[in-house]
């Protein structure tokens, strides 16, 4: 069943690696696989709640700043193992906000030694346009007689629909999912129809336990496609106490990047990384800071009790 489960993994990365997507970019991806990946929900039985902060290409005008909100919960309705979860994400690029609220369900089944979540998330988006298409001196930028650009702010709503899987072991986790399945699109009024791409995304990770028992290396792998251009991070996380964390990853063609955190006190976490660019946009700005704030918590359970989370197996 392991080898069955691998190989399926392998296929779809031999099929979707071909080297912009719309979707915004994380560094800290292991720690906010809900936005990706509506089989996560429910994973680490317990209830967490998580704000990320995500400041790209500081110095760089225009450059995206994110903020997503992810809760999720384990649940006892069709199963004895199911999750939900909400993501909402503000995401703000240039002229162009974003904002979407996604509701997910999973329902999880053994499969070997693991558990197998499938999940299915549907949501909104509304995406805004105020275009300010003239410099400080007042010249347009652009020509504005191209009826292909909006002139004045446009709004359009979009539908959108996701899902997952998430294969958890005690010793690694897979997971798999695609947004945007059914490529919304909505029309700019004269200015021409924006479409979203589908999106899939391959994550992976292992715990490696060392001699020193206090002391866990956690190698992640992130793959992120639009079947058209794609994004690889490679991470490597050393891990002390199950509650101090420190790595070093690197995103293809674009960033190195340094991630460090704690579990602060009993089920409340902090996250940060700063990637330092290694593509031609390094002589524009100072680098990319994402900011991580977690609370976790075991219903029915002292709040002295330690509980192993997913997010670092």
């Amino acid at each position: 069943m392991k080898r069955a489960i691998l190989s399926s993994f392998i296929l779809f990365i031999s099929i979707f690696v071909i080297k912009a997507q719309q979707d915004p970019q994380f560094s800290q991806n292991n720690l906010n696989q809900l936005a990706v990946n509506p089989g996560y929900a429910g994973s680490s039985n317990v209830i967490n709640v998580s704000l990320l902060n995500r400041y790209q290409w500081v110095g760089f005008p225009g450059a995206p700043v994110t903020t997503v909100f992810n809760t999720d919960a384990t649940l006892r309705l069709i199963g004895n193992n199911d999750g939900m979860g909400i993501t909402i994400m503000n995401d703000v690029i240039g002229y162009e906000k974003n904002v979407s609220v996604s509701l997910m369900y999973c329902w999880r089944t053994q499969v070997g030694e693991g558990k197998l979540g499938s999940g299915i998330s549907l949501g909104l988006m509304n995406k805004n346009l105020k275009p300010d298409w003239t410099s400080v001196d007042g010249n347009e930028l652009v020509n504005l007689s191209d009826p292909a650009i909006p002139k004045q702010e446009v709004n359009g709503i979009l539908a959108d629909i996701g899902a997952g899987l998430f294969y958890q072991h005690k010793d690694y986790y897979l997971s798999l999912s695609a947004k945007h399945i059914n490529q919304p699109s909505f029309s700019y009024e004269l200015a021409g129809k924006y479409s979203m791409r589908r999106h899939y995304y391959f994550m992976g990770g292992y715990n490696f336990r060392m001699n020193n028992e206090m002391f866990e290396l956690l190698p992640t792998f992130f793959l992120k496609t639009d079947a058209a251009a794609y994004q690889v991070d490679l991470n490597m996380i050393v891990q002390y106490d199950k509650r101090l964390w420190g790595g070093l990853g690197y995103r293809l063609d674009d960033a190195v990047i340094l991630t460090m955190g704690a579990e602060l006190w009993n089920g409340i976490k902090f996250g940060y990384a700063y990637d330092i660019s290694t593509s031609a946009l390094s002589r524009y700005n100072s680098g990319s800071h994402e900011v991580y704030l977690a609370y976790s918590v075991l219903l029915g359970k002292k709040k002295t009790h330690k509980y192993k989370s997913v997010r670092f197996l």
